[in-house]
């Protein structure tokens, strides 16, 4: 059950770089901002990430929100002289929990906070999954020559009891795909959310089995690789955009960000544990490459990132991402760190055109992309 066709990456960077007219980038500074708009004033403790010329402002508040805020809704400003004391995990578990239906309950773990009205014993199981992922994740990138902080709080993930309550609640980041999406990373609340998948599509979700026996009730289905891929695959967005690798809400084509993704994802169905690998073969995003590639696919990918909003050829797309990123990373991972470095630089809320995107792709590579598609194929073609 391979359920991601629309994710927050998609919804969230369709719009919101020109809606702010974001010309400059000044910060980020911590400062004590007063609010007002239609509704109350109010005033808040935040990071001001970056600033638009005519006053609108990026601001992250402590529990990791990114929240954007109209020049005219900006009443007065006040730098501080020191940054507040960061969240402990508990207040970050409080202010969670106070965007949540009643009935949640939270976990701590060594990076996680995880909020969950579930059994505790699948949230343990899920935390100890994205647990591994973030020493995986942070490991690959340093053998690749990139050396990333991690993330400097603890992440946040929210897991619903059912399908059902989870899709009343996420309808307004996700709209009608909250049906299809199983779990998704939101770039504005940093937080990954999904549901207890023990209870979907016929799984049997039995509150009170222990953490192993959760796993292996997901592992024995046979929706259970689309399932715990979906997992990882959102908590390598998460990691991604926290790491230093990516910057939350910079210019980051969405192949790059969906194809380090999708490269990390392959789940392990031999053990309870889920998952423990980077990079294996992606068999059904292979297959779908293969049977729809087709001339300038890649150029069209670098160029925008429209294929992967339209649900015609989103699929397709995702699947020329995982190629694209493992043939980059497999026989040209030098160039590809370096063009993550570039990538990494990118200011939030400043657009890039398509020109661009071409340009400091072909500066990294040394080809255009159309040069690279056989290559790339020949590779695809090889991989077993």
């Amino acid at each position: 059950m391979r359920c991601m066709v629309v994710t927050t990456l998609m919804v969230l960077s369709s719009g919101l770089l020109p809606a702010l007219g974001l010309l400059g980038v000044a910060g980020p500074s911590w400062e004590r901002v007063r609010i007002g708009g239609s509704d109350e004033e109010r005033a808040v403790t935040c990071r001001v990430v970056a600033e638009a010329v005519d006053g609108g402002l990026l601001l992250e508040h402590a529990d990791q929100r990114l929240e954007i805020v109209q020049p005219a809704d900006v009443k007065a400003r006040e730098p501080l002289v020191e940054p507040p004391a960061p969240l402990s995990p508990k207040e970050l578990a409080a202010e969670v929990l106070r965007t949540l239906p009643a009935g949640f309950d939270h976990l701590v773990t060594r990076r996680y906070v995880v909020c969950f009205d579930t059994s505790r014993a699948y949230a343990q199981w899920c935390a100890a999954l994205f647990e591994r992922l973030h020493d995986a994740f942070i490991s690959f990138w340093r053998h690749a020559g990139l050396e990333l902080d991690g993330p400097q709080q603890r992440l946040v993930v929210v897991i619903f009891a059912d399908r059902q309550r989870y899709v009343e609640t996420v309808a307004g980041d996700l709209g009608a795909a909250s049906e299809r999406v199983v779990g998704y990373y939101n770039l504005l609340t940093n937080r990954v959310t999904t549901f207890d998948l023990t209870g979907s599509d016929g799984l049997d979700g039995r509150a009170g089995r222990a953490a192993s026996r959760a796993g292996l009730e997901i592992l024995a289905s046979r929706q259970a690789s689309g399932l715990v891929a979906t997992l990882v695959h959102e908590a390598t967005h998460q990691m991604a955009f926290n790491s230093g690798l990516h910057q939350r809400l910079a210019a980051v084509p969405l192949w790059v960000s969906e194809g380090v993704a999708i490269y990390f994802e392959t789940p392990d169905l031999e053990s309870d544990r889920g998952w423990r690998g980077i990079g294996g073969v992606n068999r059904s995003r292979r297959e779908r490459f293969l049977a729809t590639v087709n001339r300038g696919w890649l150029e069209r990918l670098v160029r925008g990132d429209e294929a992967f909003r339209d649900p015609d050829s989103a699929l397709d797309a995702y699947a020329g991402a995982w190629a694209a990123t493992a043939f980059l990373l497999q026989a040209r991972k030098e160039m590809f760190v370096a063009y993550l470095r570039t990538l990494a630089a990118k200011e939030p809320l400043v657009e890039d055109d398509p020109d661009r995107r071409v340009a400091e792709f072909t500066a990294a590579f040394g080809a255009a992309p159309a040069k690279l598609e056989e290559a790339i194929l020949k590779h695809v073609t090889r991989l077993k």
